[in-house]
């Protein structure tokens, strides 16, 4: 079992969730909604993978957007999705979610004939069941006759390649057609039927994981001993019950007298503000015990803690921690029961679940506003010039870029809006600007409410700000600058973007140049963590050493520093790069003006046309891109 490529692959529910973002209201007076993947089977797989599981997904999508959105995420959080099949005949499933109070949590399924209920028995592999060492099967996908065909079968080639078989019982009473659709949130209803379909494959599985009413529907009691105990007739499977904030209850082989007799581990005290997605949370973390053979007591604290900060968070699998965080809760735990108002906490649970990791960017950056407005001077274009400009260095570095998964673009959406949806594709690395230009003290272009701004955006598109800082500033327009950088650093939180902080000195000689360490220094005091840094690039070794180590003391999870072009010749940016290759916390580059600035004055100047334009900025930037890996692999 130990030579297995997979931990654990997960067979079931894959949707759209659609969580409202208005919350203690009715689910009818919801304005706005958060968009997130969900369903059990999806979670499961989510969060094995985040707490350090090899994790597979066996499930269908619609070939739409909304089934493209769950493929993808479930690239962007490492689940295999080689058995993820996108039906043409389907939509992808949704869900309708909101957070009325503590104990109310209304949701719809749009469900009816989606792509994840078609599931067959022909799209479960023999060969790809036995490469894991257990599979999750649900409850709801043997509520119809295609599906539970499908789960069987499953199980049964689970059997003959003795891998493990895992239940999460996950009883829906809406997916078994015995509630109203508007009574989707109804998690337990009697039916002697579905009991006993129910006890028809539950002798087969090695582990069954219920809440307090999913055992009492499997076991056909409302007492939940004496369902734990008809379960026990029927399978020697562990059996789990999961009791919300008092823990959960396992019992591996005889059933005790009481429920508390068998191994309890008690929850984790915090405040519930959403239960929906907890028991997937609390499933993937007693998963990451029970695949490396911990003690049951390791498992149920995995689970609990897991369980614990999904339950304090909006959303089912973005909520669920990475094995980091997790670790890091149940050593230290947390000053605060709302775990949300946890912001170190938070910290590390935005930090190591991010989407994309991008070890390397190359960047051409053509967020200029000013500059290209100073260009129109005497020329007699308008600034529809500047918009068709953009394009031709869009179109240019595209025919730069051959293989590098580092390509990037810094672009504003003031001239650059038609370039930036084009390259908007999720193929590059997207920063844009929401500094007004040359503002000192800092302002935003769109105005002082910059969350609202960021609420436009793409989440995808890094937030990309200028300021100039220095340790030396008044004491009015340092007070002015840390007020608008701890608004946009809230804002980007709140949107879920993340920030690039281009850091450049009030004056710009080797003296104010030293100064950036200080201005990072104090941004970093004022409880802002970035991302990314972008700054002039240090001109020696030890330079970069100081910076490498204020950043791994602040915040080791920072993704790095991007070095900045200031409208160099291309020499000295060799000389640069050859410098800051050495340090490890330099990602890459953003370069703009020393690429594109003497092709714009000649085209707007008319004295050279567009195709040539563009070739000469792909020429340009393809030397760049050389010149870096040519040092680089020196």
């Amino acid at each position: 079992m130990n030579n297995r490529q997979l931990d654990v692959i997960c067979i079931g529910r894959s949707s759209v969730d659609l969580y409202g973002e208005q919350i203690g209201g009715r689910l009818e007076d919801t304005q706005s909604f958060a968009k997130y993947i969900g369903g059990c089977a999806t979670n499961i797989a989510v969060g094995t993978s985040r707490l350090g599981l090899s994790s597979a997904l066996i499930t269908r999508v619609g070939d739409e957007q909304m089934g493209r959105f769950i493929y993808e995420t479930l690239q962007d959080e490492g689940v295999d999705v080689s058995h993820v099949v996108t039906d043409p005949a389907r939509l992808s499933a949704l869900v309708i979610l909101g957070i009325r109070d503590r104990q109310t949590f209304p949701h719809i399924f749009y469900r009816e004939n989606c792509a994840d209920m078609a599931i067959e028995a022909e799209d479960i592999s023999p060969e790809f069941v036995a490469s894991a060492k257990c599979i999750v099967v649900t409850g709801t996908h043997f509520s119809q006759s295609g599906v539970e065909a499908a789960s069987r079968t499953a199980m049964k080639y689970a059997k003959d390649a003795g891998t493990k078989i895992v239940l999460d019982i996950d009883y829906r009473p809406v997916a078994w057609g015995l509630t109203a659709h508007g009574d989707g949130e109804n998690r337990f209803i009697e039916s002697t039927a579905i009991t006993r379909h129910i006890q028809t494959f539950i002798t087969d599985c090695d582990l069954i994981v219920g809440t307090e009413e999913e055992v009492h529907i499997a076991g056909g009691s409302t007492d939940t001993i004496q369902a734990v105990r008809r379960i026990r007739e029927l399978s020697d499977a562990a059996i789990v019950v999961k009791r919300g904030p008092m823990g959960c209850v396992v019992f591996p082989d005889k059933i005790p007298e009481h429920l508390d007799d068998g191994i309890w581990v008690k929850g984790n005290e915090v405040e519930v503000f959403n239960t929906l997605g907890a028991g997937d949370g609390f499933m993937s973390g007693f998963l990451r015990g029970w695949v490396h053979d911990e003690s049951w007591e390791t498992c149920c604290e995995y689970g609990n803690g897991s369980g614990a900060i999904v339950v304090s968070r909006h959303g089912c699998s973005p909520a669920i921690p990475s094995w980091i965080e997790l670790q890091d809760f149940l050593s230290n735990g947390s000053p605060h029961r709302k775990l949300r108002n946890d912001k170190r906490l938070a910290h590390i649970h935005r930090a190591t679940n991010r989407k994309k990791d991008w070890p390397e960017v190359c960047a051409i950056a053509f967020d200029h506003r000013s500059q290209f407005e100073d260009l129109l001077e005497g020329t007699g274009k308008t600034a529809a010039a500047i918009t068709e400009f953009k394009n031709l260095i869009a179109s240019g570095a595209r025919d730069a870029i051959g293989e590098e998964e580092s390509f990037g673009v810094l672009i504003d959406d003031k001239y650059g809006f038609d370039a930036l949806a084009k390259m908007s594709d999720n193929s590059c690395w997207i920063a844009r600007p929401v500094e007004l230009p040359g503002s000192y003290p800092l302002e935003f272009e769109g105005g002082d409410n910059i969350a609202s701004i960021l609420r436009d955006w793409p989440e995808s598109h890094i937030v990309k700000c200028l300021v100039r800082y220095s340790p030396n500033d008044p004491a009015d327009i340092k007070d002015s600058q840390n007020k608008s950088l701890k608004n946009l650093y809230q804002a980007c939180l709140a949107t879920n973007h993340e920030l690039l902080l281009e850091v450049i000195p009030t004056e710009d000689n080797e003296q104010t140049r030293a100064e950036t360490l200080g201005a990072m220094q104090e941004i970093y005091q004022l409880g802002i963590n970035p991302e990314w840094w972008k700054i002039c690039p240090p001109k020696n070794q030890r330079t970069w050493d100081n910076v490498e180590a204020l950043i791994e003391r602040h915040d080791k999870y920072c993704r790095g520093v991007i070095i900045l072009g200031l409208n160099v010749a291309l020499p000295e940016l060799v000389e640069d790069f050859s410098v800051c290759l050495a340090s490890p916390i330099c990602k890459g580059f953003a370069v703009g003006r020393s690429i594109f600035l003497e092709v714009a004055e000649k085209w707007f100047r008319n004295e050279i046309n567009d195709a040539q334009a563009q070739q000469l900025i792909s020429n340009n930037y393809r030397l760049l891109l050389d010149t870096w890996t040519e040092l680089k692999t020196a």
